[in-house]
């Protein structure tokens, strides 16, 4: 498909993210959350002004802890109560969705951009970006890692340190590297 790198990364397309307006982006993405990240905590609150207005959307209190960061924030979307522990950062090159209630631990990481599988790709920038949708009230423990393409159901468990390669079913418990139920 013929377009802008920004129109086929959303499209979950390869696209180069060597380019000047997906840059800029990612600094207006950076300026944001080096504001969120510096201010006193009795002055920022629970969020950030600037990293508030970055995000695609936030209900009702949300807080982040600092240190966060995000790769562009607009496709980020929290939902009321959620939480982001201090340490999490979010890849956010495709739709990163966490439903209310949830609870992320510290260092928890998201990762959409997958990178090419062939050298001169990546030395080109070529990345493919895949959605992350985390449901209500789920629960995902310090330092695991979510890969782009995965679905976590409402309820979830994902344990300390999990790595999340696949789709977690509503109510489920996962733990490990990669992730597997624990029943």
């Amino acid at each position: 498909m013929a377009g802008s790198e920004r129109t086929k990364m959303a499209a979950g397309e390869w696209y180069s993210c060597l380019d000047d307006e997906l840059e800029a982006l990612r600094a207006l993405a950076r300026d944001a959350v080096f504001e969120h990240n510096c201010l006193p905590p009795r002055q920022r609150g629970n969020l950030g002004t600037g990293l508030k207005a970055l995000l695609g959307g936030v209900g009702e209190g949300v807080r982040i802890e600092a240190p966060f960061h995000c790769a562009y924030g607009l496709n980020i979307v929290l939902g009321d109560g959620v939480f982001l522990n201090a340490g999490c950062t979010i890849l956010d090159t495709a739709s990163v969705r966490i439903g209310k209630g949830t609870l992320l631990g510290p260092n928890v990481q998201i990762y959409c951009a997958e990178h090419h599988r062939q050298a001169a790709g990546r030395q080109a920038g070529l990345e493919i970006a895949r959605p992350v949708e985390i449901g209500a009230h789920a629960w995902i423990g310090g330092s695991a890692i979510i890969l782009g393409g995965v679905s976590i159901g409402e309820g979830a468990i994902v344990g300390a340190g999990a790595v999340v390669t696949r789709d977690v079913p509503a109510n489920e418990t996962v733990v490990g590297n990669p992730a597997r139920t624990t029943g």
